[in-house]
């Protein structure tokens, strides 16, 4: 029989941050909610341990009760959206209604609304002027990008609120100016955490997690293990008094791990496939051009993502019809007619045609079945076949993916097998 131990939510027996964000529109889906990750990040990097996030769609009394029931378990509530001029922003009346304290009128919020919407000589609307009421004693964070300022506010012992409009880029230029120096210098921010990403590609997650399986058992720093379509993530994360001490704790764990793995290894935090290629090829000073047939353009849109791209990327060809195959690459109508066109000799002949015919030094080619319809026995859905024809080799070989895959999946795990090998068959390449 399972016991479950009671848990009194009036005892704060733990130091600790919620993350509360307001609007219906977020309930309903209408907008994606990146407004609690990046917050999480932030009081990650501040050392504020981080338990709960909330959403509540705009309700006066559910949102009366989700600050209630933080203010009991919690010392820091942060809350996101309902701060705007219209009926639904109801975040500062309901804040100030939940512990019976009056909204007083800020003259220099008023001034810096008539400022902002240009209208020193003129009147303010009610629903303009209801963004300059804050609840009584409560502190200020300017709003420079838009109009709705936050609070900071202490309503009671050891629970205060922070609250920020939903607009993101509002949200950050609030915190980073304002309420992370105001979080530090009033000692909530006792220890950093800092963390690094390392990036792997041609190797599955449980792979990887045996591979490491001593280092993901450590404490400080935590080595952690994320999957994503094509790609697998490992965060490293360390607590220290400052960045110099959790870099000492990060580095060398950092550097087991690329020595573990290789050049199963592609990049650290926020790099990219795409980005490694276009160094690598600026470097040698060569060119590249694509033939895509399944992929619709995927690759070359990777490589076109690269400011500066058309220093390397001649373009491609979306050889999705055979038609096409034929009379823009040269494929022989006889290699189509005997292999098919996903096949390793189709392949080959469109890397070798898109090469000639953008004269570049690198091409790559693709062609496959996406599905969900299209395969057969011998080629089912999720096959896929490549070339990568560089100055001095021709490269093929064929991946299946499943057919219990979606199309998208098939589409994105062709691009970054594809942008994978050309990393690898550049590096060998040297």
């Amino acid at each position: 029989m399972n016991t479950f131990k009671e848990i009194n939510i009036n005892n704060k027996n733990q130091f600790g941050a919620e993350v509360l964000c307001i609007g219906s529109e977020i309930l309903l889906g209408n907008i994606v909610n990146t407004n609690s990750q990046w917050i999480a990040e932030q009081l990650a990097i501040l050392g504020i341990p981080h338990f709960r996030q909330t959403v509540i769609g705009d309700n006066p009394d559910r949102l009366k009760e989700a600050i209630l029931e933080a203010s009991n378990r919690s010392e820091i509530l942060i809350t996101t959206g309902g701060l705007g001029p219209t009926p639904d922003d109801i975040t500062t009346q309901v804040i100030a209604d939940t512990f019976k304290t009056p909204l007083e009128q800020r003259n220099d919020i008023l001034i810096d609304l008539k400022n902002k919407f240009k209208n020193k000589d003129c009147k303010l609307s009610q629903s303009q002027k209801k963004q300059s009421l804050v609840p009584k004693g409560s502190k200020i964070i300017n709003n420079y990008l838009g109009t709705a300022p936050g609070i900071i506010w202490t309503p009671k012992n050891n629970f205060t609120i922070l609250t920020f409009p939903g607009v993101p880029s509002e949200l950050k230029e609030m915190w980073i100016n304002e309420a992370e120096k105001w979080l530090i210098n009033n000692n909530f921010s006792k220890k950093i955490f800092s963390s690094k990403v390392l990036h792997f590609a041609g190797i599955s997650e449980s792979s990887l997690a045996d591979k490491i399986s001593h280092l993901l058992k450590a404490k400080n720093p935590t080595v952690a293990t994320y999957a994503s379509t094509g790609e697998v993530k490992v965060r490293i994360t360390a607590k220290g008094a400052n960045l110099n001490e959790t870099n000492k704790l990060i580095i060398p764990i950092a550097k087991e791990l690329t020595q573990i793995t290789g050049l199963k290894c592609f990049g650290e935090d926020n790099v990219t496939l795409e980005e490694i290629i276009f160094k690598l090829l600026l470097k040698r000073k060569e060119t590249i051009a694509v033939a895509e047939s399944c992929t619709g353009g995927g690759i070359g849109y990777k490589l076109t993502r690269i400011p500066g791209s058309s220093k390397i990327f001649h373009g491609g060809v979306i050889a999705y019809n055979n038609s096409i195959k034929q009379r823009i690459l040269g494929v022989p109508e006889e290699l189509i007619n005997t292999y098919g066109a996903v096949s390793k000799p189709v392949v080959e002949s469109m890397a070798e045609g898109v090469q000639k015919k953008f004269k570049v030094n690198w091409a790559i080619s693709v062609s496959g079945i996406a599905g969900p319809t299209g395969g057969s026995k011998l080629k089912p859905v999720g096959l896929v076949n490549f070339c990568i024809k560089s100055p001095n080799s021709l490269i093929t070989w064929e991946e299946r993916f499943g057919s219990n895959k979606t199309r998208e999946d098939i589409q994105k795990l062709s691009v970054l097998s594809a942008l994978d090998r050309l990393r690898l068959s550049m590096i060998k390449d040297n």
